[in-house]
């Protein structure tokens, strides 16, 4: 059990936990992630990458969006309680290195797990500029956070309410432009990551893009994450979650993550059902 000692709610639907757990805070590397379970009997279990970590407190930090059944659930969970199930780290660390001009593309809740990358790479010595996104200011997260470790920050909203009303794939073309950058990575809803890659794909700069997709044991055993990179089958959970954006099947991998869309639909209706004390009939359906 995962003991949780802060809760913070960022917008409406995130949140922010500092959750005690000092053996995975000790190994965590940037881009890793954990599993969870909100119930130890029933519960589905979900990765969400660290979105921070401090090894001398023995703390990790893990930031959600309350869209489905278990992040519902999770979003009640009290400071002084427990996560009862809380395994990692899981996956691939990213690859970093002194690349030159670093870019990092976030759009919404993918701000979270761009902030330990966006960390490091300017430890290796990169000139990082970092591409925040979101549909409206409100929806903004980890803007001080991001801009604490970036060279430069560019503020991107849907609805022009905060720095400049543009997708974040129109700065990202600007600095390929510029021949500014010598790497990329994106994180965040798959069509803004498949649109950032199909964007530095003319101007040949290097690109990864970090995945979320449906997880199971997080070993590599289920199957249910694998994707199909430069064709090839890779498992997002022990392969990833960063892969080469040029060489991902966009379209296949986001099929696949609406394979139990109805599912999902229906056990959040139950959930929100449960939280307003209500009784829905959905788990019948």
């Amino acid at each position: 059990m995962a003991k949780i000692l802060e809760t913070e709610q960022l917008s409406d639907d995130v949140y922010k936990f500092t959750v005690e757990a000092p053996l995975i805070a000790e190994e965590r590397l940037a881009g890793q992630f954990i599993i969870l379970q909100t119930d130890l009997e029933t519960g589905e279990r979900i990765p969400l990458t660290i979105a921070d970590a401090n090894r001398e407190k023995g703390t990790i930090t893990l930031i959600f969006q309350s869209v489905g059944k278990t992040t519902l659930d999770l979003a009640q969970f009290k400071v002084g309680g427990s996560i009862p199930v809380l395994t990692g780290p899981l996956g691939s660390p990213t690859h970093i290195e002194n690349f030159g001009n670093a870019v990092c593309v976030c759009g919404g809740i993918g701000a979270a797990p761009m902030y330990p990358i966006a960390q490091a790479l300017k430890k290796a010595g990169n000139n990082v500029t970092v591409i925040l996104g979101a549909r409206r200011r409100d929806l903004i997260i980890m803007e001080k956070e991001l801009k604490s470790v970036a060279d430069e920050l560019v503020i991107c909203t849907d609805d022009g309410s905060y720095g400049r009303k543009c997708l974040v794939t129109e700065p990202l073309k600007e600095i390929c432009e510029g021949k500014k950058a010598d790497y990329a990575i994106a994180i965040g809803p798959p069509i803004m990551m498949k649109f950032c890659a199909e964007t530095t794909r003319p101007y040949g700069v290097k690109t990864y893009a970090s995945l979320n997709s449906i997880m199971v044991d997080g070993t590599g055993m289920c199957g249910c994450c694998r994707v199909t990179v430069g064709k090839e089958v890779k498992f997002v959970c022990v392969d990833g979650p960063e892969f080469d954006a040029h060489q991902i099947d966009w379209e296949s991998m986001m099929k696949r993550m609406g394979t139990y869309k109805q599912r999902e639909a229906l056990a959040k209706e139950g959930a929100l059902a449960k939280l307003n004390g209500k009784t829905c009939g959905c788990e019948n359906k």
